[in-house]
């Protein structure tokens, strides 16, 4: 199995390579590469997750497909036989882990939707008693499913964390009627993911979109509900109360929490079991969620 941690097609002109993303010029398209790298706590992590490239951008182009009479996406291919002839020669380290995308112009806001109340939405709730400024009945507990999801614009920020911020702060920012769609496509996007998902075991407990436009059309772009820009809880194990173990990110976070990394360079390794546990995640996830095992 190889793991692909940085990709280099000279043939082709890199535009950025972000934590996970490699991302190239191919002309009025994109060519965006999906690695193995992971990254915590707002950095990369000295280990790469087997397979977990292809995890995201094939849960992703299932998730574009499952949406497409709801909203259009970024997606033109993910057939290797379709990118720019410069990349057939990486056609092997291209393969399943890269989306031929159409170029569209991203809004500056990422739109997260909270099904649960959890993490930092929890820690806003125990000292303000709301999430994302919107009011909470009192007496709710961790994990506790929201009597309706939450829609909670952040800013995205070019390092470190996004800043969250207030719909009439995205208002300021994208315009009156374009904060209202996406809010609306955001949240419809949610339920009809959330609804698939629990129907096959898994509770989507938040999870954040991108959008951009193209043409005067809103277009989904970059990932879509998987474990990266998700939080996925096996329903079997939920018990509101305490947070149930997940099928994304949160293992390795959990393990870099034990050992006292004080989140500053350098960014620690891995080790082997949590490596193969955090691969067994991304993959278990793909496999509910497509429907089928990843493909080999």
């Amino acid at each position: 199995m190889t793991l692909v941690l940085k990709t280099d097609i000279p043939e082709l002109r890199l535009l950025s390579r972000g934590k996970v993303r490699d991302i190239y010029d191919a002309g009025d398209q994109l060519l965006i590469v999906a690695t193995d790298r992971i990254s915590a706590f707002d950095h990369v992590l000295g280990s790469g997750i087997p397979d977990k490239g292809r995890v995201l951008n094939l849960l992703s182009a299932f998730w574009f497909t499952f949406l497409k009479d709801v909203v259009d996406s970024h997606m033109v291919s993910v057939d290797a036989a379709d990118f720019p002839p410069a990349a057939a020669k990486y056609r092997a380290i291209l393969e399943g882990r890269t989306t031929l995308a159409h170029r569209a112009t991203m809004f500056p806001v990422e739109c997260v939707v909270r099904g649960y109340l959890t993490g930092s939405g929890y820690k806003d709730y125990l000292a303000t008693g709301s999430t994302s400024g919107t009011k909470l009945p009192p007496g709710l507990r961790d994990a506790d499913r929201l009597p309706d999801p939450i829609f909670a614009p952040a800013r995205k920020a070019d390092t470190g964390h996004d800043e969250n911020i207030s719909f009439d702060r995205m208002v300021e920012m994208v315009g009156g009627t374009m904060a209202e769609k996406l809010r609306a496509l955001s949240l419809q996007i949610y339920t009809l993911g959330a609804r698939h998902a629990e129907e096959r075991g898994i509770l989507l407990a938040d999870t954040k979109f991108e959008f951009g436009t193209l043409d005067g059309k809103i277009l989904l772009c970059d990932e879509v509900l998987t474990p990266d820009s998700s939080r996925f809880w096996p329903r079997e194990s939920y018990r509101p109360g305490s947070s149930p173990p997940s099928f994304d990110k949160q293992f390795v976070r959990d393990y870099l929490v034990k050992i006292g990394w004080d989140k500053n360079p350098p960014a620690p390794s891995l080790p082997d079991d949590v490596v193969r546990g955090t691969a067994e995640r991304y993959r278990e996830a793909y496999r509910v969620l497509a429907g089928r095992p990843l493909p080999d």
